[in-house]
């Protein structure tokens, strides 16, 4: 095969992709991750994680990014800060197009993960980042002793709602069904919090504001269809994701959600393609299964590559 700029390219900078860097750099391959914002992932924005194996009191999220970050580097993983644009398969040389250029590689694995769903009510994208938000690590100080709607009824949802309320004066979590799908050790947490209140069986369905922000939200019952006002001075959302595939071409297979369709082995329908994390369709979207995905998917690379003629 002609000589191409890397053994592999990893696109995404997470648990899933620094892992798999990690372990192909064991294996002496040349490594080169792609990483459009910063190392790390969204777990970088984590408070704190207590269902990762080895801490015992847990640890935040970017103190452990951090550390598998250099970890990898020490194993001769090169990282580059640019987006892909697009993706040339249709040959064993893969071309990873950028902004500025295009780089090659003998096998590719995809491990971009997923951005939060929005709602799609009014008032969403006008007060989105002014008053809307997907991160309480970030945003929480903003909101000292104030009143705070939050929406999803998941891990992340309760323990992110759990965070706001070391800032704000009440959190109200909106959550369309009558019960949590939150881990049990959260929900207990959530009801013992006095300063968290659940709103059951409801939707939200308009952000309201003016030109100082968020000031209230609508919500529906969504059993008895009552409609009430909340005072509200911030509103945050957590209600899934959407897999980061735009720059996957279609020769790539994705399942009725977008998401890479992969096997037990993270093969994609390309040869030498691979996909990791919580861009795949995975039943859990974990770090601790994000990380399984890319030793897998590395793993999995480094024998397709040794195979090349």
């Amino acid at each position: 095969m002609s000589q191409t700029d890397y053994d592999l390219i990893v696109i995404g900078a997470g648990p899933a992709g620094l892992t798999a860097a990690l372990y192909a750099g064991r294996a002496r391959l040349s490594v080169l991750v792609l990483e459009k914002a910063a190392p790390g992932g969204q777990i970088l924005v984590s408070d704190w994680i207590e269902n990762y194996p080895g801490f015992v009191e847990g640890i935040s999220g970017a103190d452990l990014m951090t550390n598998v970050l250099e970890q990898a580097r020490r194993f001769g993983m090169e990282t580059r800060s640019a987006e892909v644009a697009s993706l040339d398969l249709g040959d064993t040389v893969k071309r990873v197009h950028l902004s500025d250029g295009a780089l090659s590689a003998k096998s590719v694995i995809i491990a971009t993960g997923a951005s939060p769903r929005k709602l799609g009510v009014p008032g969403e994208n006008t007060f989105w980042g002014q008053g809307v938000s997907t991160c309480a690590t970030c945003d929480a100080p903003f909101y000292r002793d104030s009143l705070v709607a939050a929406v999803g009824g998941g891990d992340t949802a309760v323990q992110e709602s759990l965070f706001l309320t070391r800032f704000a004066k009440k959190v109200y979590l909106i959550h369309r069904r009558d019960q949590l799908r939150a881990a049990r050790i959260l929900q207990e947490r959530a009801f013992e919090n006095e300063r968290l209140e659940i709103i059951w069986d409801s939707v939200l369905t308009e952000i309201k504001g003016g030109a100082s922000g968020v000031t209230g939200v609508a919500v529906k019952n969504v059993k008895t269809g009552d409609l009430t006002d909340l005072t509200v001075h911030g509103c945050f959302v957590w209600v899934g994701t959407v897999p980061n595939t735009g720059f996957v071409p279609a020769v790539i297979d994705l399942d009725a959600a977008g998401f890479i369709t992969v096997n037990s082995r993270m093969e994609t329908s390309v040869p030498g393609v691979y996909a990791a994390g919580d861009v795949r369709n995975t039943p859990l979207r974990q770090v601790a299964t994000a990380v399984g995905d890319g030793a897998i998917a590395a793993s999995e690379a480094i024998h397709y590559i040794e195979n090349l003629k």
